[in-house]
């Protein structure tokens, strides 16, 4: 590989943007498609599943800040389990992030289709993954930008629609409880529930794109986090207030819950806001998996033209367009609901070899052990079509890796 494959990428990037592009990856995915999946696993104990969720996306979170704090470079889990544990661990873990999240991205994708215009939404996917991976190209200055605007957008339609609820006088407090629901059901809601947290550490795969990355990276991962919480523990309380039993029934519980509250003038604005919050997760989910892919590239897991940064834009431009290929291609053939239990699967595999290579950093605790623990027993417990996918793709990777060293 020549000296111009190896060009760094530019450091831009302060804990403002890096907060946004950590919110653009998690509010949509969870917002507008999680809740209703969730709700029909854990039943009344919703909130407890979200609890669980949120356990296990903070000592994930906490690893990961450590480990990006000690490695601020491009690939995320994928350098932190070559360095910690093993080549082999490393590209484990960037093998499950890349094609978790490929099927992130076709599930945003389809997000936005279905929001937009249902009866064409595979056409609608594929448009928007194309435009976004367009604006990636053109650098990572106007990817933040964009990602602000869609953030903000997202967060004034949900503030919109939790108000009209609070105020509607048609919610029933009594719906709100943790009482009920098996354990294995609110476990499983957790899994599902964690697909909406997952991008909390989006921005340390974007290591080598930051300012001062022992600090930024870090603060940005936990204040993401907590604003991302807060949101959903709200939502989640305004939902199940004014939908009660029929919440797990819903495909779209946001425009359902404000019709139920008589603002069904607010339906078009929510499903705008849906596509907008999805198209900022897509955003952000193509960055990162890009960004991984290039490491990949780099240390020749992937093939190295996939190593090229742009010498005017510097971005990874051929594994953004290689990404953008092949999200546009499962975008539209895919289901959303299977893409997302496929995504949880192999998300949390990747967050608990994080967790596992945390715990080999001097000043241990338990947070990674914690982790580790959570992300497996979350994993278990997806809907078992998701496990056995999850499970086979994991093997085919192992089985490239095999073909390859042996090469």
């Amino acid at each position: 590989m020549n000296s111009a494959d190896q060009t760094p990428l530019r450091r831009r990037l302060g804990t403002a943007d890096a907060v946004v592009i950590g919110l653009g990856s998690m509010i949509g995915a969870g917002v507008f498609v999680v809740f209703g999946p969730a709700a029909a696993a854990a039943g009344p104990g919703l909130l407890l599943g979200l609890a669980a969720a949120a356990v296990v996306a903070y000592c994930n979170a906490t690893s990961s800040a450590r480990l990006a704090a000690r490695y601020p470079q491009s690939g995320g889990t994928y350098v932190y389990g070559r360095d910690r544990l093993g080549e082999f661990w490393g590209y484990l873990a960037g093998w499950s992030f890349v094609v978790g999240k490929m099927a992130s991205c076709a599930a945003m994708a389809l997000t936005v289709g279905l929001y937009v215009w249902p009866a064409q939404a595979h056409a609608v996917a594929v448009a928007a993954v194309a435009g976004l991976t367009t604006v990636n190209y053109r650098g990572i200055q106007k990817s933040a930008l964009l990602t602000r605007v869609i953030v903000t957008v997202a967060l004034a339609v949900l503030a919109g629609a939790i108000a009209a609820i609070a105020l509607s006088g048609r919610t029933d407090l009594g719906r709100i409880t943790l009482i009920g629901g098996t354990p294995a059901g609110i476990l499983q809601a957790a899994g599902l529930l964690f697909f909406a947290f997952a991008g909390y550490a989006r921005i340390a795969t974007l290591g080598e794109e930051v300012r001062d990355p022992a600090h930024t990276i870090p603060r940005a991962i936990r204040l993401s986090l907590a604003v991302t919480l807060a949101v959903y523990a709200t939502l989640a309380v305004a939902l199940m207030a004014i939908l009660g039993p029929s919440l797990s029934t819903s495909a779209a519980p946001l425009a359902d819950a404000v019709r139920a509250a008589g603002a069904g003038w607010l339906e078009p604005v929510v499903r705008v806001g849906a596509a907008v919050a999805a198209l900022g997760s897509l955003l952000s989910l193509i960055l990162g998996v890009s960004r991984t892919g290039l490491a990949m590239a780099r240390d020749g897991h992937l093939p190295p033209a996939l190593a090229v940064v742009h010498p005017r834009f510097a971005v990874p431009h051929r594994a953004e367009v290689t990404v953008g290929v092949i999200v546009a291609v499962l975008a539209a053939l895919a289901d959303v609901r299977a893409a997302i239990g496929f995504s949880s699967f192999a998300v949390l595999v990747y967050y608990a070899i994080a967790n596992a290579s945390a715990w080999t950093l001097p000043g241990r605790d338990l947070i990674p052990v914690g982790g580790l623990t959570g992300c497996l027993v979350l994993a278990a417990c997806l809907p078992l079509p998701s496990v056995i996918a999850g499970a086979a793709v994991l093997a085919v990777g192992a089985l490239v890796y095999t073909v390859m060293r042996l090469r």
